[in-house]
């Protein structure tokens, strides 16, 4: 069911390639008009290409979604080309596998960096847009590893850990402002970053309930109800979206 999004601007982060594409992109089949920040540009525009080849509205910016300086230039030029920020998905991120006594201070900092201080950079940035329109939505991908916890990635489950916080925190600040904040989880999910960790994952797959691995387009469907008129109700919520895997309550 395709969910009119009236042509409002998304900004999505690391879109340029894996999840973030995907998320993009089924946005923009729902009329948002898209802006894909990504520290690498060739893939960034090769997904507002697709968008564009398919009738859709995107633009490609080259952006360090964890640089103050480069998400203010991002938002400007996404104000300017396309308008006011209405929807946010904080996808951009790195997931490093190191046993927990080898993590260097310096790549500790810099996974926080990129993981958690980067959404909340990007969140303030934007955030005032959708105040003054009384309607927003920011949708932050979390981890699943942050449910059952992940082996050999204390510093990546720590960032999503403390983005699954920043999510509760702020909608329960901005609840009774129009903007929704809610959080997607992904479970084992098939992109360019999984088939390059260190993981069998064949065999994990193997271990999963629905004994299958999941696609992107999976994650993008979770994405686009969140961000949708649908979804008015919902703020402060994971929809774990992992076939399976786990199946708790938060």
């Amino acid at each position: 069911m395709t969910r009119s999004l009236s042509g409002r601007v998304a900004v999505v982060t690391g879109a340029g390639s894996g999840i973030g594409r995907a998320i993009a992109k089924r946005l923009a089949e729902d009329t948002a008009k898209i802006a894909i920040w990504d520290i690498n540009f060739a893939g960034a525009e090769e997904t507002a290409q697709m968008i564009r080849d398919a009738g859709g509205t995107a633009i490609a910016i080259n952006a360090d979604c964890s640089d103050k300086a480069a998400i203010q230039a991002a938002a400007a030029q996404t104000r300017k080309e396309l308008g006011k920020i209405a929807i946010l998905v904080n996808n951009a991120g790195i997931a490093p596998f190191t046993p927990f006594l080898e993590i260097e201070d310096d790549l500790f900092d810099k996974v926080i960096r990129i993981n958690l201080r980067g959404p909340y950079l990007v969140t303030k940035e934007v955030l005032p847009d959708m105040l003054e329109a009384g309607w927003g939505r920011v949708i932050n991908i979390t981890s699943s590893s942050v449910q059952s916890g992940s082996f050999g990635q204390g510093h990546y489950v720590s960032s999503k850990g403390g983005l699954v916080g920043m999510t509760k925190a702020l909608a329960l600040e901005f609840a009774a402002s129009g903007v929704t904040v809610n959080m997607i989880p992904p479970g084992f999910i098939d992109t360019p970053m999984l088939r390059g960790a260190p993981v069998d994952v064949d065999a994990f797959t193997k271990t999963l309930p629905m004994k299958r691995i999941g696609q992107p387009e999976d994650i993008a469907a979770a994405a686009a109800y969140l961000a949708s008129e649908e979804a008015s109700y919902i703020t402060g919520q994971t929809i774990s979206t992992n076939g399976g895997r786990y199946m708790g309550s938060h």
